[in-house]
């Protein structure tokens, strides 16, 4: 995927991610790095929600690994404030975005152990109870100061069925690499969900083991999707 240079406003598709975590944990500095390829070290906190934007271009895998045709993407990054204080408000924009990046922060013992609830969160409030989510260990590049292992984070990671990567908003470590993952996990969602709209329903007298009807289809396409 590369970033598309176009100032035009002409897209494929609008997706829309959020980012959330414990304050402190490197949302804002994340989001920052993404999109403007900047590191920025002092800290602001984010007051309510924030975002920011960016073009990219999105090949799905083809026949025989060959890519299929570029999706022109554009990006909007919700930036959340972590304060319990502004939970009731960021949680109203669980519901509408498409995917979710979770951070905590490798040197914040705590902000690893929030991680689980931010995860409930979202199954309460987001457009179904398995979202789309990956999960970022960001500040890798404090390895002094950390105190959450590998091995540790990854092993939560695999029991929550979550994509896991180290990040670093300092370094640019895997920042692109984890906000790609999740817009291929949200493309997929969305192609999974064109192609079961697609099929007839069979009617109970064809077929014992028969489909829901396009009705209840249509009703599970709009609820495993929020696009």
């Amino acid at each position: 995927m590369a970033s598309d240079q176009a100032s035009n406003t002409d897209y494929d598709y609008l997706i829309k991610f959020l980012s959330l975590g414990d304050s402190g944990v490197g949302k804002t500095s994340f989001l920052f790095q993404y999109t403007e390829g900047k590191f920025d070290g002092k800290f602001i906190t984010t007051v309510g929600i924030d975002f920011r934007e960016k073009r990219v271009n999105y090949r799905s895998p083809g026949v025989d690994g060959q890519s299929g045709r570029a999706q022109r993407v554009h990006l909007q990054l919700w930036d959340t404030a972590g304060q319990e204080r502004f939970r009731s408000l960021t949680t109203a924009f669980f519901r509408d975005a498409m995917g979710f990046l979770l951070f905590f922060d490798l040197t914040n013992e705590q902000s690893f152990l929030n991680v689980r609830n931010w995860i409930t969160q979202l199954q309460l409030h987001s457009y179904c109870e398995n979202p789309d989510i990956v999960l970022c260990g960001n500040k890798c590049d404090l390895e002094n100061l950390r105190c959450i292992t590998t091995e540790r984070a990854k092993d939560f990671a695999d029991k929550h069925g979550l994509p896991y990567f180290e990040t670093s908003a300092a370094t640019s470590q895997n920042v692109e690499n984890a906000v790609d993952t999740l817009l291929d996990a949200v493309m997929k969602r969305m192609e999974r969900v064109v192609d079961k709209s697609a099929f007839p329903a069979r009617t109970p007298s064809s077929n014992k083991d028969s489909t829901k009807p396009s009705a209840d289809a249509d009703q599970n396409a709009s609820s495993e999707c929020a696009c």
